[in-house]
């Protein structure tokens, strides 16, 4: 905490020497005799208070009070106005002015020591309400950003042992993750929406956790039995998701990337507008992974057909804004390096 230090500013020799008096040694008082020497001495140290003359040799009290609080660094500088007058009209102008409160000549030393202690006092509890409040304020946002790197790191954790169960498709949940937030950038979105589907993206498949490996890994044509298992994952997905209480937009990645455009999708069959928005752009992401990755069945798809894909599913599988866009970021990856990023 920086010294407390009272600046007297009183061309009285005399006045200046009883204020002394009265307040040493109850705290350091710096004394000068002129409204240009308090001006430079404000401006070079820290000050707590002022004790100000309303008379000075070289220009009044409340003319340098004025410039004081001119400067916005030191609006909030305490300033004791020293008066003759007796009146309320001094005590009045002195309000007006904008200084803290008068002492009166002659000085009585009580009321002097009472009015200095009061201020110090004051000031004291008003820095070190300010340090605390900043001790709080940093100590919330250390404790905010630890609590964020563990829900991303988290996250990421899940996302990796939901794409461990599929030897074809590691990194499938961070790439559509990639994918859905490069697709937001593109459209604008705010970088807190953009987050929000990057991690909507990375467990958009985590009902897989409860649909046997051996599904998920057959590599010849899946029963009908076995797909209906397979759809399950997005309800499976969104019930362990609802438990996240703190997002709880979260789950929509998770239930509704299955969705079609058209209303042909799964689980509920929601069309257009029906389905969240968020989960539209999900979908494109997603579709747009799985044919450009290597599985079991087939290699990488050719980037001609896989822009044919998505042109053919504009207005029928996917959302045709979105469609748009990721078709934009297709022509814009000339030497087909996205899906190896």
């Amino acid at each position: 905490m920086r010294q407390t230090v009272v600046l007297l500013v009183d061309g009285n020799e005399g006045d200046r020497q009883r204020l002394h008096q009265i307040l040493d040694p109850r705290v350091k008082l710096k004394e000068v005799a002129s409204g240009r020497e308090a001006l430079s001495y404000i401006k070079q140290h820290n000050v707590t208070l002022v004790l100000l003359a309303s008379k000075l040799p070289d220009m009044g009290g409340f003319e340098v009070l004025r410039k004081i609080h001119q400067e916005p660094r030191f609006k909030d500088l305490p300033v004791i106005m020293i008066v003759q007058d007796q009146s309320q009209k001094a005590e009045a102008a002195v309000a007006m002015a904008g200084g803290f409160d008068i002492i009166r000549k002659p000085f009585i030393p009580i009321i002097v020591v009472k009015k200095v202690e009061q201020v110090l006092e004051l000031e004291y509890l008003h820095s070190n309400l300010k340090e605390e409040v900043h001790r709080q304020t940093q100590l919330a946002e250390d404790r905010l950003a630890s609590s964020e790197r563990l829900f991303e790191e988290t996250v990421m954790a899940l996302a990796k042992t939901i794409d461990a169960k599929d030897a074809y498709t590691r990194g499938h949940s961070q790439r559509v993750a990639r994918y859905a937030r490069h697709i937001a950038y593109k459209l604008g979105w705010l970088e807190e929406e953009q987050r929000r589907i990057y991690f909507m993206g990375l467990l958009h498949d985590i009902g897989k956790i409860g649909v046997p490996e051996a599904i998920i890994n057959k590599t010849t044509h899946l029963t009908d039995e076995e797909y209906d298992k397979i759809k399950q994952h997005t309800v499976i997905g969104s019930e362990i998701l609802d438990l996240v209480a703190e997002f709880p937009e979260l789950a929509i990645g998770a239930r509704s990337h299955h969705e079609r455009y058209d209303g042909k999708g799964y689980p509920d069959g929601f069309a257009g507008s029906q389905i969240p928005v968020y989960a539209r752009v999900i979908a494109v992401a997603d579709a747009y992974d799985a044919m450009t990755s290597r599985r079991s069945y087939r290699d990488v798809l050719p980037q001609d057909v896989v822009r044919g894909e998505i042109v053919k599913g504009r207005g029928t599988q996917f959302d045709p804004q979105f469609a748009d866009v990721m078709l934009q970021i297709i022509d814009e990856d000339d030497e087909y390096m996205l899906h190896e990023r």
